[in-house]
Order: C-alpha cells, then sequence, then structure tokens
C-alpha cells in the first residue's frame, strides 16, 4: 500500500520530502504535484521503475515520450546536445514554468532512450516538485495522470488520486489540488520554436 504524504508547496518540509527522494531511489513510483497537472514519475536513473511506468501507460518503453523534470537549466544541460544563446534565452525567461520544451538529446541519456534523437524537458513552477529533484540529485522522469472521468481529463484531487492509484505507486504526494490544464509543449530541437501542444502557459513569448 503506497504512503501518502502531505506536502505544503508554500513552506515544503524538509522530512516529508526525503520521504519521497528515499521511494525514488529505492526504485519506487511516487504520483506528485507540478505547475500543471499531477505526475507519476521515477528515478531516470533506475530502468526497472521506467518499466514499470510504461507498464502501466500501456506503451512499450523505448517509444515513450516522458518528460524528464529537472531543477534548473544546469540540469537540464545534462542530457541535451549544446543550446544555441536563442533557445538558452528562451529557457531562462519561460522556467520554472508549465512548458515542456523539446530539445535534441545527447549521448548521457539513459540507455532505455539512447535512440531517441529529442527529449522532453520541464522545469515546473512547483516548489514541492523542484525540491524532490534537487534532494534526489538526478532528474525524475514524468508523465501526466489523466483521468477516466469524461469531464475531466486529468485528477486533482490528491485524496482520489490515492483511493485510484494506492495499488500501483509507492507513495501519493498531496500538495493541494492540481491544475486540469496540461503543460504547453514546444519543439527547440528545429531552427525555430514550434508549438506541439498549447496548453497553460502563454505561447504568445514565443
Amino acid at each position: 500500500m503506497a504512503q501518502f504524504i502531505k506536502i505544503y508547496p508554500e513552506n515544503p518540509n524538509e522530512k516529508e520530502i526525503a520521504k519521497a527522494v528515499k521511494v525514488l531511489r529505492d526504485g519506487g513510483l511516487i504520483i506528485y504535484p507540478t505547475d500543471t497537472v499531477y505526475g507519476l514519475g521515477c528515478d531516470i536513473t533506475n530502468t526497472k521503475a521506467l518499466e514499470r511506468i510504461a507498464r502501466i501507460k500501456g506503451i512499450k518503453l523505448e517509444k515513450a515520450n516522458f518528460s524528464f523534470i529537472c531543477h534548473d537549466l544546469s540540469n537540464i544541460s545534462d542530457y541535451v546536445k549544446q543550446i544555441s544563446t536563442s533557445t538558452f534565452k528562451v529557457l531562462k525567461r519561460s522556467l520554472p514554468g508549465p512548458y515542456t520544451f523539446i530539445l535534441s538529446g545527447n549521448n548521457n541519456l539513459p540507455k532505455v532512450f539512447k535512440k531517441k534523437k529529442t527529449v522532453g524537458i520541464r522545469v515546473p513552477d512547483n516548489t514541492i516538485a523542484l525540491e524532490i529533484v534537487k534532494q534526489l540529485g538526478n532528474p525524475i522522469v514524468s508523465t501526466s495522470i489523466h483521468d477516466d472521468d469524461e469531464v475531466l481529463e486529468y485528477s486533482t484531487d490528491p485524496e482520489l488520486i490515492f483511493e485510484k492509484w494506492q495499488g500501483l505507486v509507492d507513495a501519493v504526494i498531496d500538495g493541494g489540488y492540481g491544475d486540469n490544464n496540461a503543460s504547453t509543449i514546444i519543439d527547440l530541437s528545429g531552427d525555430e520554436p514550434e508549438v506541439i501542444r498549447e496548453g497553460k502557459g502563454d505561447i504568445d513569448i514565443f
């Protein structure tokens, strides 16, 4: 049975953050808040955990388009090819924020993602997510959790999320109600920024 961990975003309790980090280090899966919808994530370095997420989502791991949740821009450069000054300016202007940026991956990608030419990178504007990644010391591989409800696309109530997911994951973090609007996806791997999906976040800045 999963742990249910309450963390206040205004002032995340270090002990509670450490609990979530321990779950990730032990190869577990967590559901956690971001600045958009709740995410399902694991440690980027743990292949077994990555395979578990792919199984839950019903997809092949090597075909999965997961995003990497990073703590800051220096974290991002570990996994992507050298970025141009103009791309860096775009990232600096909009992160942390509700965007997923598609960038060209480099050779540091985990083995299971080596064939991927691009990766989706996020630095969410959410203190809980950022503290977890910071304490973990490397990115979380993440995917949004969808709701079966026909009206709501995403689950926003952590207690209902816990009820539904407690048998599938190792911890659910209650960081308050989530948003029901996913991140805006911008492809920065080409010459010009290209909006792939419009979600939360202003696209006019691109």
